[in-house]
C-alpha cells in the first residue's frame, strides 16, 4: 500500500527545518518541498500553489502572448490577479534538438507564418525576437520571477503542437513521438538549465499520458526514471508526476508505492486533471446533484486518497468556458470548486491565454478557458473571475492554525461565503467569513465565536424570507439543518405545515434577488430532474483554521 509512516512524515519535516537553516544566512532560491500532504517553505509554513497554466508546447515554440502584450505586463497581471504561480508547458524537443532550441523567435514565427505576430512581437516585446527559443522561455521565467511568481515547468509534449490525442503519437511511451530515452535526457537537460534560476519551484514530468499503449508497469518503469533524472540535476526542485488517461487516473497508485531514491527528501507531488467533458453527456441531461455527488466520489477513487496517505495532490488542469453560456461547464464548475475548496487542494487553472499565435493550423484561436480576453488586455468575464479567485487563498495546512477548526459556508457559484450581518447572512468574500460550528448529519449551525450572549443559531423563517440569526428555540425543526441532496450541498431544514415554505416540505439555503442576502426557499432539483439548475442552492460546508473575521456582535432575534 502507498502510505506514509510517522517516521517518514517526521524524515520529512527534519529535512525542511534543516534546510531552512543552512539557508537563512544567505539569500536563496525559492525550495519548497513537502509536509504530508502539504507544499511547505523552508521555515514548514504551507505554499498552496494558486496557478494558471502559460502555454509554450504549439508549433512555434514561442510562449503566448508575446505578440498581444509586453512580459512585464502580462507577468503583472498574473499577480493583480491573484494567482502565485504558472504552470509553464514546453515540448520536450525544445531540450533535446538544438536546431529547434537554437532558433530565434523571429525565425520560428516566420517558418509558421505568422508574420503579423512577429510584428506584435517587435511592439510589445522587441528584445525577445532574436532570442533563442531557449533563451526567450528563460527570460520569461525570469519576468515572472520579477514579480516573485513561482514556475513549475510542464513537460506537456515531445514533438511541438497542440494536445492531445489518443493518436497523436506523443501519448505514451514509445509512441511515434515518444522515446522514453531522448525523453529522460530531455527531463535532464531542462532541471539542469533552469537549477539555479530561483523561482523555478518544480517540474512536471509529462502531461497527460494516454493512449492505447498505456499500462501502469510502463507507467513505474520510466516516470521513476525521469523522476530521478529531475532530482539528479535539480535536487531542489519538486517532482511532480501524472497518471493515466489524460492525467485523469491515479487509482493504479493505491495498491503499489513509487519507488524513487530521493523519497526520503520530500520532493514528490502528484497531479490529476479534471474538466466537464469527462463527464459531458451526465452534466448536460441527468440531475446536476446526482452528476456532482458521482463525480465526487469518483475524483477521490481515482485520485483524492492520495491526501489521506500523506501526498500533497495537485490539480494541475481544471477549468471551463468563461463565456457562461456552456451548459455542462456551468455545472460542473461549481463542483469542482466545491471539491476543490473542501479539500484546499493546490491547483492550476488552464488558462491564462486569451488567444493563440498558432492553435491546430489556425492563426489568432481564441482560447474560451482563457482567464485574459482575446487582446491579453483584461480579464475575459469579471463575473466568473471571482469563482477561480475564491480558491486561492489556503484555509487550512501548516502555518494556518490560526483557530480550532470551525465550519465555513461557501457558495462557489459566485466564490463567496455567508457571513453575519446583524442577525441575517449575506455572501461576503472569503476572508470575511464567521466561524460556524454544525455536527452531520443534522444538527444547528452555530455562529461559535459570536461575542453575544448565548450562541446563535441560524433559523428558517419561511420562503423567500432572510435565514436569521436567534438564539431561541435552537435546535427545534427550523433550526436542525441538514444535507439534502446526494451533491452534499442543500443545506435544508424541514418545513412543518402551516409554515409559508410552499406547501410543506423542505427549505435550502438560497441566494435571494440582490445576489447578496440568503434565504430560504423550497428545495430546488435535489434528484432526478435533468432540466433544472441547483448552483444557486449550493453550499459547500469546508473546514477552515484560519482567523475568522471580527466583527460586532450579532444583534439576536
Amino acid at each position: 500500500m502507498m502510505t506514509r509512516t510517522p517516521r517518514r512524515a517526521a524524515l520529512c519535516l527534519l529535512v525542511v527545518l534543516v534546510a531552512a537553516g543552512h539557508r537563512a544566512t544567505r539569500a536563496a532560491a525559492v525550495t519548497l518541498s513537502t509536509s504530508s500532504r502539504w507544499v511547505v517553505d523552508p521555515a514548514g509554513r504551507r505554499v498552496k500553489l494558486a496557478c494558471v497554466n502559460w502555454p509554450s508546447h504549439l508549433e512555434p515554440v514561442v510562449i503566448e502572448g508575446l505578440g498581444r502584450q509586453p512580459v512585464g505586463a502580462i507577468a503583472g497581471m498574473v499577480v493583480s490577479l491573484g494567482f502565485n504561480c504558472i504552470r509553464l508547458t514546453y515540448p520536450i524537443a525544445l531540450a533535446t534538438n538544438a536546431s529547434l532550441s537554437s532558433l530565434t523567435v523571429r525565425q520560428s514565427l516566420l517558418a509558421h507564418g505568422l508574420a503579423e505576430t512577429a510584428g506584435g512581437v517587435e511592439v510589445n516585446n522587441p528584445g525577445f525576437l532574436d532570442l533563442t527559443l531557449m533563451d526567450s522561455l528563460k527570460a520569461v521565467v525570469n519576468a515572472l520571477g520579477e514579480k516573485d511568481v513561482l514556475v513549475i515547468l510542464d513537460n506537456h509534449v515531445s514533438k511541438p503542437g497542440w494536445c492531445c490525442g489518443n493518436d497523436d503519437g506523443n501519448g505514451f511511451f514509445g509512441d511515434r513521438d515518444f522515446d522514453p530515452d531522448v525523453w529522460v535526457d530531455g527531463l535532464g537537460n531542462m532541471a539542469t538549465i533552469f537549477a539555479d534560476v530561483p523561482n523555478v519551484v518544480g517540474m512536471s514530468l509529462r502531461n497527460e499520458l494516454r493512449g492505447p499503449r498505456q499500462n501502469p508497469e510502463d507507467w513505474y518503469t520510466y516516470m521513476q526514471r525521469g523522476a530521478e533524472a529531475v532530482h539528479a540535476a535539480n535536487p531542489r526542485a519538486l517532482v511532480i508526476m501524472g497518471g493515466l488517461s489524460y492525467d485523469y487516473d491515479l487509482s493504479f497508485l493505491a495498491a503499489r508505492q513509487v519507488g524513487v531514491s530521493f523519497a526520503a527528501e520530500c520532493k514528490l507531488v502528484f497531479e490529476v486533471h479534471w474538466y466537464s467533458f469527462s463527464d459531458a453527456r451526465a452534466w448536460e441531461t441527468e440531475n446536476a446533484n446526482e452528476v456532482c455527488a458521482r463525480a465526487a466520489r469518483d475524483f477521490e477513487r481515482r485520485a483524492g486518497f492520495l491526501l489521506a496517505r500523506g501526498f500533497p495532490l495537485f490539480l494541475s488542469e481544471f477549468g471551463a468556458d468563461l463565456r457562461g453560456g456552456d451548459l455542462k461547464g456551468n455545472r460542473y464548475f461549481p463542483c469542482a470548486a466545491a471539491v476543490a475548496a473542501e479539500h484546499d487542494l493546490d491547483w492550476a487553472y488552464w488558462a491564462l491565454q486569451g488567444s493563440y499565435a498558432l492553435r491546430q493550423g489556425v492563426a489568432g484561436m481564441d482560447e474560451v478557458y482563457g482567464v485574459l480576453d482575446w487582446s491579453w488586455s483584461k480579464p475575459r468575464n469579471e463575473t466568473v473571475l471571482p469563482r477561480i479567485q475564491a480558491l486561492q487563498r489556503p484555509i487550512q495546512g501548516p502555518g494556518y492554525g490560526e483557530a480550532l477548526p470551525y465550519t465555513v459556508l461557501f457558495h462557489p457559484l459566485t466564490g463567496l461565503c455567508a457571513a453575519a450581518a446583524a442577525n441575517t447572512l449575506e455572501l461576503r468574500p472569503c476572508n470575511e467569513t464567521d466561524a460556524w460550528a454544525y455536527a452531520p448529519p443534522a444538527s444547528t449551525l452555530v455562529l461559535r465565536d459570536a461575542a453575544a450572549a448565548g450562541l446563535p443559531c441560524l433559523r428558517a423563517e419561511g420562503r423567500g424570507l432572510l435565514a436569521r440569526l436567534g438564539a431561541k428555540a435552537c435546535g427545534d425543526a427550523l433550526s436542525t439543518w441538514r444535507l439534502a441532496s446526494d451533491s452534499g450541498m442543500h443545506v435544508a431544514v424541514e418545513s412543518p405545515p402551516g409554515l409559508d415554505s410552499g406547501g410543506g416540505g423542505m427549505l435550502c439555503l438560497d441566494v435571494g434577488a440582490d445576489g447578496r442576502s440568503i434565504v430560504t426557499n423550497p428545495c430546488a432539483c435535489l434528484r432526478g430532474d435533468g432540466t433544472c439548475d441547483p448552483e444557486r442552492q449550493w453550499f459547500k460546508l469546508v473546514t477552515s483554521t484560519r482567523r475568522a473575521a471580527r466583527r460586532p456582535p450579532a444583534t439576536l432575534a
